[in-house]
């Protein structure tokens, strides 16, 4: 969860910022609203990554059986 939290704001930041420069956003309510359209993306984009690595390979256990 403190991963996909930090790599979120690291990669989420970038983006909004990149694709809010070719946007008309002339009120504060359309900045926030574009930035939790894009954020929102972002979030479930970076959530799956971090979940399909976490299955993919230690997954935080160390290795070890349930048993």
């Amino acid at each position: 969860m403190q991963t996909t939290f930090v790599l979120t704001i690291l990669v989420g930041a970038p983006i909004v910022a990149v694709l809010s420069l070719g946007t008309p956003l002339p009120t504060w309510a359309a900045r926030v609203e574009f930035a939790v359209r894009v954020g929102a993306v972002v979030w479930v984009v970076v959530a799956l990554a971090v979940f399909g690595y976490a299955w993919r390979f230690d997954a935080g256990d160390g290795g070890r059986d349930s048993d």
